[in-house]
């Protein structure tokens, strides 16, 4: 429980401090997306980089990571469902998906996987697979209709992925461990100490967006917010758990496991993307802001029902 409470405390405490910021318009109007801007191109990537220079490249096959994978399709796939029929558009559609599935694996996964699973290790995988196959599929997709109409060439197309900073820095972090190299001190610290810029940075530009801000799930996004905030924050513990259970014969600690993991809150990282491509940010922030505060309730009931 303990670690519940110590990743959620953080994570307010910070927003705390950039919403009272925001007050005192201490950044200028141009704060949230000064700060978003670096996180997203800067010291995001360094982060990543630092993470998956050590990560543990096997744990991407293994059964809890198939599970968490197999949550996260099937709520990004519940939302674009209405999103198609309603005619959304493709980055709009494109980032309600990703609040009602992608979790809150670091600032938040982190803390908890360390105080309330005993192994912070095991947030790993779902790092791993957000990290390689989600973020660079999104990232593609908003990439390409930045456009805004405009048909990118077949080279741009093709070589999109690689021209993301958020993904060249994690393709540098595997391709360092896959390969055995070793980066020096000298070189990897001066990353680390960049890459740890990027929550602070990101959490900060969600507290200063907040002023000035009506009631959440209110206006024009109120059904896409709390159709986002429903799938993130029920439908995706259930259906780790229906899988886990059901599918792989998970139990104990392993079942355990996965629900905690899948019960984590929309990432606040995807404010960034949001403000980075211009697109969905009122429901990204929403969403993000209602899945936390709702995921405290979740975390303690899926604790207290599984462990």
């Amino acid at each position: 429980m303990g670690g519940v409470v110590a990743g959620f405390a953080t994570i307010a405490l910070i927003v705390l401090v950039g919403f009272v910021a925001g007050r005192r318009d201490v950044l200028g109007p141009a704060g949230p997306r000064v700060l978003s801007r670096l996180a997203f191109s800067i010291a995001t990537p360094a982060l990543l980089f630092t993470v998956m220079v050590d990560a543990e490249l096997s744990d991407v096959f293994s059964a809890p990571l198939l599970v968490i994978a197999l949550s996260t399709i099937g709520c990004a796939l519940l939302f674009l469902i209405p999103a198609v029929l309603r005619r959304w558009s493709v980055g709009y559609s494109t980032m309600g998906a990703l609040c009602a599935s992608y979790v809150n694996a670091g600032n938040l996964g982190i803390p908890i996987s360390s105080y309330v699973l005993g192994d912070p290790s095991l947030v790993a995988p779902v790092m791993l697979f957000q990290m390689l196959l989600v973020s660079p599929a999104a990232l593609t997709v908003l990439d390409l209709t930045a456009a805004q109409g405009q048909r990118p060439g077949v080279l741009r197309q093709l070589t999109t992925p690689v021209r993301n900073p958020v993904v060249v820095g994690c393709l540098a972090g595997v391709t360092v461990n896959a390969t055995g190299l070793t980066v020096p001190d000298p070189v990897l610290e001066p990353i680390a100490l960049i890459g740890g810029i990027a929550v602070p940075a990101v959490l900060l530009a969600f507290g200063i967006s907040l002023n000035g801000r009506t009631v959440p799930a209110r206006g024009p996004d109120r059904v896409p917010v709390l159709l986002a905030v429903l799938l993130k924050s029920g439908v995706q513990p259930l259906l780790a758990w229906a899988i886990g259970y059901g599918l792989f014969g998970l139990s104990g600690s392993a079942l355990f496991t996965v629900v905690v993991l899948a019960a984590l809150p929309s990432a606040q990282n995807l404010y960034t993307y949001a403000q980075r491509y211009d697109t969905a940010t009122t429901l990204t922030r929403d969403a993000v802001l209602l899945s936390t505060v709702l995921a405290v309730p979740a975390l303690f009931a899926v604790t207290l029902l599984l462990s």
